[in-house]
């Protein structure tokens, strides 16, 4: 119900980290590697069709790709999106229910999506998986009933988006690192969903969804001469056309190093991006030279950045780079997630690892390990047909060389630290970098303003601000007693909450998709029992009784300090607030707009309290906790009050860790007896 910071914040670690001590291998012989070398036909309507026999096991795999240039969708972005989703629900011959079944029948894996299609199955299927594969991508059957679920589905994702602050983040690190116009700059949004119809959705797939620049690329074990028959039966009634092709506004970089700040109200961490453009093309000869730099500066555990950002100063769970190479435009790119704190300071030290990558000679054992990793992981990658199925389109779509990811290893490890040098001063662009910081403005925004560097305001859609509005001022008199005073009349009454001696809850939610459920028991007297399960089993349990206070983490107790023993004891009653009424550490900082709502925020030490101005309703709370990984600062968020028994009690609860856990409060029982044994 409230509360549960440490609890899932320990069940988000244990599913989400991986272990901390890790050691590069030593780098040996370069492997040789053997890619399967596709043997290939066109069909008359301009199908290009690869197969790469391959009868180690029995399995086919099958994808469809459609090699079309991006586009913009202007007023109606978001077609594509829905053209997505609806390819794929039955055809025109078969239903939705009986397609569906039959892939399951067969064991088979099949997908669709407005650029193409893939399946996978036995061999022994391969035949009829085809078939349906085709079938449901040549004759999608678009109905209304089937379109309004699709768009209701996409106008909720962007609703828990626009709360989200890695997906605002991402959103306008896309806007203004790429510009509105482009393809990949422009964002869906209420209003241009609400303004597609069925017959945009058709007219999308009719005009894109095209053999011309169409690739079918089938791995595994298959003859050529037969499966070349079932191609030309089935694909060859596709009628043959081009999608257009309209040019778009390519994106630059800005003139000067520049900071752009979006201010998230809610966020527990700031989302850190430096990114400019690169332009990079697979058949360029610095690519090999660019992905090494890459792996240097961010995109290996023992990078620069994730050396720094994580290893030194326990900042983030991690930090990285990337570099895109692109028939179009691409762009070099830097993330990391930093507690607020630390938010200038995290810029700080990029831009320092960055100007090293430039300015430096990567040290010699540093490049062979990086290289040694990157050549590891490529090799595992090209056991998988999915991989070869890539490959092979890369080499055709990419205009590259029949031998180049046979030479791949050999080119890698090709790349001296002379040319890491080189190609970092050429693509890093230190002069040029723009770094988009999403986070919480009221404490991160005037820190940032001292680095020297310009700084611009920016909304969660990447418009700009040119005036700040002045915070509202608090009423005269008002004291932080009185806000939670009124809280507390606001659900019920102090004495009705006093009245409650004890609170059973129940509550379910996803952590990471795992289904979980929260069982809650809280005794006035300072004793509480909280147990989390996920697929039936115990993944974590918290004690607070009179005598101790344990944490139980798959059955192993977590070390508590003095201070995490405190904060759960004082959080283990029914209401914190009738401890805080008057409690003399309490001050009322201000007003704050928390998930867009005007609320007096009340602090006790290092910790906040959201109450909604109009309403006097608590909606979050900000919370540390010391953790092995460093300060872990969470937002709850409250929410969806139902009265029980006459008391008003939040039945949505969200937690924010960087990520966010919804749980829903399923029952909530008052004055129960609850047996001592419990609190055991």
């Amino acid at each position: 119900m409230k509360k549960i910071i440490f609890l899932i914040s320990c069940l988000f670690i244990t599913l989400l980290m991986t272990a901390q001590n890790r050691t590069q291998p030593k780098p040996g012989p370069s492997p040789t590697v053997n890619i399967g070398k596709p043997k290939s036909f066109e069909l008359p309507n301009g199908l290009k069709v690869l197969v790469v026999e391959n009868h180690k096991l029995p399995r086919v795999s099958f994808t469809l790709t459609l090699d079309n240039m991006p586009y913009v969708e202007g007023a109606k972005k978001g077609v594509s999106n829905l053209t997505s989703s609806m390819i794929g629900n039955g055809t025109t011959k078969i239903t939705k229910e009986a397609f569906n079944e039959e892939i399951d029948f067969l064991g088979a894996d099949i997908s669709f999506y407005n650029s193409g299609a893939s399946g996978s199955g036995l061999s022994k299927y391969a035949g009829r998986i085809l078939e349906l594969l085709a079938d449901g991508a040549l004759h999608p059957n678009f109905t209304q009933a089937d379109f309004e679920k699709e768009k209701s589905k996409l106008l909720e994702s962007l609703k828990a988006d626009e709360k989200s602050v890695p997906a605002v983040a991402r959103r306008v690190e896309n806007i203004l690192g790429f510009g509105p116009a482009h393809p990949s700059g422009e964002y869906i949004n209420e209003t241009s969903i609400n303004q597609v119809t069925l017959d945009d959705v058709i007219a999308n797939y009719n005009t894109y969804f095209v053999p011309e620049n169409a690739y079918l690329i089938i791995i595994g074990d298959i003859q050529l001469a037969k499966v070349k028959k079932q191609v030309e039966k089935l694909f060859g009634g596709w009628p043959k056309a081009a999608a257009p092709k309209i040019p778009f506004t390519e994106p630059t970089d800005v003139t000067q190093t520049q900071i752009n700040f979006i201010d998230m109200p809610n966020a527990v961490q700031s989302e850190i991006s430096v990114m400019n453009v690169t332009n990079l093309k697979m058949s360029d000869p610095d690519y090999f030279a660019a992905i090494v730099a890459n792996q240097v500066v961010g995109g290996d555990f023992n990078s620069y950045l994730n050396m720094n950002l994580r290893e030194k100063h326990g900042w983030t769970y991690g930090a990285g780079s990337s570099i895109n190479a692109s028939k179009y435009t691409s762009r070099f790119s830097t993330f990391a997630q930093v507690r607020n704190a630390v938010t200038d300071s995290a810029v700080v030290e990029v831009l320092k690892e960055l100007k090293r990558i430039r300015t430096e000679k990567v040290a010699e054992d540093v490049l062979q390990n990086v290289k040694a990793g990157y050549v590891g992981r490529f090799v595992m990658q090209i056991e998988k047909p999915q991989t070869v199925a890539s490959y092979a389109l890369r080499l055709r779509t990419q205009n590259l060389p029949e031998n180049f990811y046979e030479n791949f290893i050999k080119n890698i490890n090709a790349v001296t630290s002379d040319d890491v040098l080189r190609v970092a001063y050429t693509y890093f662009k230190t002069d040029q970098l723009r770094i988009v910081v999403t986070g919480k403005g009221s404490e991160v925004a005037s820190k940032l303003a001292e680095l020297n560097l310009p700084i611009f305001y920016f909304d969660k859609f990447g418009n700009p601000i040119t005036e700040k509005k002045d915070a509202p001022t608090l009423p005269a008199g008002l004291t932080a007693s009185a806000v939670i005073s009124n809280y507390l009349n606001a659900i019920g009454g102090e004495k009705a909450a006093r009245n409650v001696q004890t609170v059973i809850s129940t509550a379910t939610g996803l952590v990471q998709g795992f289904p979980v459920e929260l069982t809650t028991k809280t005794s006035a007297s300072h004793q509480q029992v909280r147990e989390i399960k996920a697929m039936g089993m115990t993944m974590l349990k918290q004690v607070v009784n009179d005598k101790s206070t344990y944490v139980l983490q798959q059955g192993q107790k977590v070390p508590l300090s003095t201070t995490e023993i405190a904060a759960l004891k004082a959080a283990a009653v029914p209401f914190e607030e009738l401890d805080l009424l008057n409690k003399k550490t309490i001050s009322l900082k201000g007003i704050e707009a928390f998930n867009e709502t005007d609320c007096y925020v009340v602090q006790d030490g290092i910790n906040s309290f959201y109450f909604a101005c109009n309403s006097g309703l608590k909606l979050g709370e900000s919370k540390s906790v010391e953790t092995k990984e460093g300060t872990l600062t969470e937002t709850t968020s409250f929410g969806d009050y139902k009265a029980v028994n006459g008391i008003l009690f939040p039945h949505k609860t969200t937690l924010n860790i960087g990520m966010e856990i919804e749980l829903t409060t399923t029952d909530i029982k008052l004055n129960a007896a609850i047996p001592a044994s419990d609190f055991e």
